[in-house]
């Protein structure tokens, strides 16, 4: 992939204190993560209590605001979901459902769940949510083809190794009428700009890829497929710039964080360039 520096470097704040810098993907237009830790060393990036989607705890107040969000968020997924298959043996794929709260709801709700997720003790609590729904990666590469109504990737495609080949896998999975739900940090949202380097949605090295809207678009089609509709994730903004300030002053400053996450999403009425954006993705 030829590539262009975008000179802002970045530190990994979560895990290893490592530096890291983005440089501009010119084909795509994302943003890339440089370097990018190898493939047997990407999951010790991974090993803290305080990687929020493969821990349920609640030890402080990001912690809470985020699954305080995250409960919310739940049923506006399952809504989505549901609006896009009515069939009575509708088949749902989750690739990274970390704790397992996501397939939880859609398997009470009458889908056939599977899911994907790396990180052994967020499967285990998947698993233990959803009689065992979950698997290792490498089941990806072992389901049968066209065998999936919804396919979903609620803020994984950022953390996917061999990008383009993930697509294509994801996409002969999906049945011909299916759809594919993305949803990913967008670096042009005003969050991003505010806090740049700051910006926690960066989360470097974990996130190897950073999107917009074009990028997107560029990447399915790749594959034949088509953005039918993008949605935006507005509470992202407000967790998202609750972090962004611990990153920056070294403390939560919950009122300054909420701020700026007011004015992100009051800003993305016009821009549409929420924190996070949901991609609706069909066959083209």
């Amino acid at each position: 992939m030829e590539q262009n520096s975008n000179n802002l470097n970045l530190k990994d704040h979560s895990v290893s204190g490592e530096n890291f810098t983005l440089v501009q993907n010119l084909e795509y237009g994302f943003l890339e993560t440089s370097p990018q830790p190898s493939l047997d060393k990407l999951p010790d990036y991974y090993k803290s209590e305080d990687y929020i989607s493969h821990t349920d705890t609640q030890r402080n107040l990001f912690e809470k605001v985020y699954h305080i969000i995250r409960s919310i968020s739940l049923k506006k997924k399952l809504k989505l979901i549901n609006s896009f298959s009515f069939s009575t043996n509708k088949k749902l794929l989750d690739i990274g459902c970390g704790t397992g709260d996501f397939l939880q709801i859609a398997q009470q709700n009458n889908w056939k769940v599977f899911g994907i997720e790396p990180n052994e003790k967020a499967r285990k609590i998947t698993n233990k949510k959803t009689n065992n729904a979950a698997f290792e990666t490498e089941q990806l590469f072992k389901f049968d083809a066209e065998s999936f109504d919804v396919i979903t990737l609620w803020h994984v495609l950022e953390h996917l190794p061999n990008l383009e080949e993930h697509i294509t896998i994801i996409k002969k999975l999906l049945k011909p009428n299916g759809t594919i739900i993305i949803a990913v940090p967008n670096y042009k949202c005003y969050d991003a700009k505010y806090y740049k380097s700051f910006w926690a949605a960066y989360d470097v090295p974990r996130h190897l890829w950073h999107f917009n809207k074009t990028s997107i678009s560029k990447l399915i089609s790749k594959v034949s497929m088509k953005v039918i509709k993008i949605k935006p994730m507005l509470y992202d903004a407000f967790y998202v710039s609750l972090l962004s300030e611990k990153y920056k002053n070294g403390k939560m400053n919950p009122i300054k964080g909420f701020w700026i996450g007011f004015l992100s999403n009051l800003k993305a009425i016009k821009s549409k360039e929420a924190s996070s954006l949901i991609y609706i993705i069909k066959n083209s």
